[in-house]
């Protein structure tokens, strides 16, 4: 776990690490947020839609964001603030390997904050998934 202070973080300044998706992961967040909709779990109905598998929910990717901000930029002294223009930019199926990245774009000397450019990318370099973070830094 990094342990950034304000002052230690400088604007382009980024951070990053990868995970790949489980169906433990998958079946984990189902259960702890009830989204029943069969396009995660009916890979039948999946393909109907146009899918070669289930997809993974999107919320389960974006919440890497968490990780991001929490363990690596800043780290132990992030207060995760705002996430905002959360975009999903294609599917992520179970068994892809992301890769989460954060770069700082912005410094807020006033209220010790950063504002992040976050981006998702899978293992085919494609992106799945950004957004802007907005941290304090206490």
């Amino acid at each position: 776990m990094n342990e950034y202070k304000f002052e230690d973080i400088k604007l382009n300044m980024t951070e990053e690490f990868t995970v790949e998706i489980t169906k433990k992961m998958q079946e984990d967040f189902k259960a702890n947020i009830g989204d029943i909709n069969p396009i995660h779990s009916d890979k039948e109905f999946a393909e109907k839609k146009g899918f070669n598998d289930i997809l993974v929910f999107g919320m389960l990717t974006a919440s890497f964001y968490s990780k991001l901000v929490g363990v690596y930029l800043p780290g132990r002294n992030a207060l995760f603030q705002e996430c905002k223009d959360l975009m999903f930019h294609s599917p992520v199926f179970i068994g892809d390997i992301l890769n989460i990245k954060g770069e700082v774009i912005s410094i807020d000397d006033r209220f010790k904050r950063i504002t992040i450019k976050a981006v998702i990318r899978n293992q085919h370099n494609k992106k799945v998934c950004s957004a802007k973070l907005i941290v304090g830094v206490i």
